[in-house]
């Protein structure tokens, strides 16, 4: 199934897995429980996130943790610019060493929380079980281009996030809001996504009389459930 994705970087994929399988389990950025389940739960579910991206595009991960979806990514799809952000060191080291060894040209890695991050920078803004929607978008729309992808890797709660965080999302800037799947050809698992995109123009602010709402908290790094995503 690997090489139907991959194709001729099914090598590099393969190495990918092993990284994940071995100092990944070491140094507790996924459990082991995991590692029977890294192909298809993990690696080849990152890449549904690919049909969802234009040919060319600039493309940051928040909270990339071990790598998904932003490397097999970055393998499935060489054309893109990839950036992975990581806030803490164990995990940004990881990724160093991962990319390096890899050879992977189209991607960098910036050791830095979302909200150090310049403003409408990238063409596509992703994440893999970071955190609930609401908060997720206040960190990812500002990353995009006005008129920028955001595409949310989430769980089978995906339609019922959106029912609850909607309206926040709007006063965020969103539109075009949806529960898509993805995947489910050339051998890739079916996957669910939210997608948004950042309205073109600026989101209304508060008036200076009017009580702002409160800014996200801050994050000193991902918070990655167990069966959904490689913790740290």
């Amino acid at each position: 199934m690997a090489a139907q994705v991959f194709g001729d970087r099914t090598a590099l994929a393969s190495r990918y897995h092993a990284w994940l399988a071995g100092a990944g389990v070491e140094r507790g950025l996924l459990g082991p429980r995991e590692v029977p389940r890294l192909w298809e739960r993990h690696i080849l579910n990152s890449v549904a996130v690919a049909e969802l991206v234009g040919q060319g595009a600039s493309v940051v991960d928040i909270g990339a943790g071990a790598g998904l979806p932003g490397i097999p990514l970055a393998l499935r799809r060489p054309d893109l610019q990839i950036t992975l952000v990581e806030p803490l060191l164990r995990r940004a080291t990881f990724l160093d060493e991962v990319v390096a060894d890899l050879e992977l040209g189209n991607v960098v890695v910036r050791r830095a929380r979302a909200e150090e991050l310049p403003r409408a920078a990238w063409s596509v803004a992703t994440a893999r079980a970071v955190a609930p929607l609401g908060k997720l978008a206040g960190w990812l729309l500002p990353l995009v281009v006005p008129g920028g992808l955001v595409a949310a890797l989430k769980g089978a709660s995906a339609a019922e996030e959106l029912e609850r965080d909607a309206a926040v999302l709007r006063r965020l800037g969103a539109t075009t809001l949806a529960v898509r799947e993805v995947g489910g050809v050339d051998g890739i698992p079916v996957a669910t996504a939210v997608t948004m995109l950042r309205a073109l123009e600026p989101a209304r602010l508060p008036s200076r009389g009017a009580r702002s709402n409160p800014r996200p908290a801050s994050r000193s790094g991902p918070n990655r459930p167990r069966g959904g995503r490689p913790r740290g």
